[in-house]
């Protein structure tokens, strides 16, 4: 996935949640419901998030220096890291004291009306930003299954705003089902209870992404495919006599780190090893240039 697919998604769905708290806000001042200010939190924080993950990018995009000579591609998941810890922290935190004092302390909506199309004003902004995210992660989807392609992903912004658009999307539903409830039977506390189940829903967003961009910030190696298709064209050197390790990791979503050791024959020069660990190089980083660095190391294979 592109750096500037990532940003389409990205500012699609920092435009939408702009739009969107502004609205949430004033209607929750307006009409009194914890489950709008709820929701009016969430689309600040994710407006917050959006702005990490932007500058997560750019930060990303600095060349290695001395200091960082493997480069500053994991400077995105580290914020999408950050991302993950203020979805929990605010959004889950705000929702469910909200949602608490609600019901402790329950106090009747006015003008329902008024919420009602606010919250439906929002799913169509919010259902918009998600299917523009949903159709870049299809574009880029590895598995069959979404599941499989969100574990495998090495991209964070991409489904990171996948996730946030899905939680916003189903509490809008529950503050939707919240209000209308309250209303219906006269329970004031059902928008205290919408409220901590946006909470809930935002805690377990928080949870799943900040378990994934874990795995991405301690280092994963590349695909199956990529290991594959470099084992493949070491097998076609007459040089090799056997691979002892492959060890990839990736430095960021389009940058990998490759490590080989090889086991050479013994009959051939000093000269011939460098001529072939030249040509290797080539046609790896020619078939997969997402491999940016690669370190090749001659040893024997007797000792693994």
């Amino acid at each position: 996935m592109s750096s500037h697919s990532s940003k389409k998604v990205i500012y699609a769905a920092l435009i939408g949640n702009f739009l969107i708290a502004i609205t949430k806000s004033a209607a929750a001042a307006y009409t009194n419901s914890s489950a709008m200010m709820s929701e009016a939190i969430h689309s600040i924080v994710d407006c917050g998030n959006q702005g990490l993950l932007l500058y997560g990018i750019k930060k990303a995009g600095k060349p290695a220096d001395k200091a960082h000579p493997f480069g500053y591609g994991m400077e995105l998941y580290f914020w999408t890291f950050v991302v993950a810890i203020l979805i929990f922290a605010v959004g889950a935190g705000v929702s469910l004291y909200e949602g608490i004092t609600k019901i402790i302390t329950p106090h009747p909506v006015t003008d329902m009306h008024i919420n009602y199309i606010v919250l439906g004003v929002a799913v169509i902004f919010e259902g918009g930003a998600w299917l523009i995210a949903y159709k870049e992660f299809k574009a880029s989807q590895s598995e069959p299954s979404l599941i499989k392609s969100v574990l495998k992903s090495k991209d964070p912004t991409i489904f990171t705003v996948l996730f946030e658009d899905t939680a916003a999307l189903l509490g809008l539903l529950a503050a939707l089902i919240g209000l209308f409830l309250g209303e219906l039977l006269d329970i004031p506390e059902m928008d205290g209870v919408a409220s901590i189940v946006i909470g809930l829903i935002l805690a377990s967003t928080a949870i799943l992404l900040a378990y994934e961009t874990k795995g991405l910030l301690i280092g994963e190696a590349a695909s199956d495919a990529v290991i594959r298709t470099v084992e493949e064209i070491i097998s076609t050197r007459p040089e090799i006599t056997a691979i002892n390790e492959i060890l990839t990791m990736h430095m960021g979503p389009q940058d990998v780190l490759l490590n080989l050791s090889l086991d050479f024959k013994d009959s051939i020069s000093a000269a011939e090893v460098e001529k072939a660990v030249t040509e290797m190089e080539k046609k790896i980083k020619s078939r997969l240039p997402e491999i940016k660095r690669i370190f090749i190391e001659a040893q024997s294979s007797q000792i693994f």
